[in-house]
């Protein structure tokens, strides 16, 4: 079954950034939206990024992204089915 969720990603080094935004296009099928916020004084990214899915899918995302260096992931999904 299909669920909404969350993942916060923050980047805290720019170089990380391309390699983010290939992982985001490898699962553009299940992103709803997301909005990207940079902290120009830290050099930092901040991203949220809505997705709706199955679980095994927001969890296959979470950890690519959480592989990649100076990228912290945190996700949080919906106890809420879909069909």
């Amino acid at each position: 079954m299909k669920k909404i969720g969350i993942i916060a990603i923050i980047v805290s080094d720019r170089s990380a950034a391309q390699a983010v935004q290939a992982v985001l296009s490898e699962y553009a099928d299940i992103i709803l939206g997301r909005m990207g916020i940079p902290e120009r004084e830290h050099n930092i990214q901040a991203i949220s990024v809505i997705v709706e899915g199955e679980n095994e899918k927001i969890s296959a995302l979470s950890g690519k992204l959480g592989r990649i260096n100076a990228v912290t992931v945190k996700s949080a999904v919906t106890s809420v089915e879909l069909d």
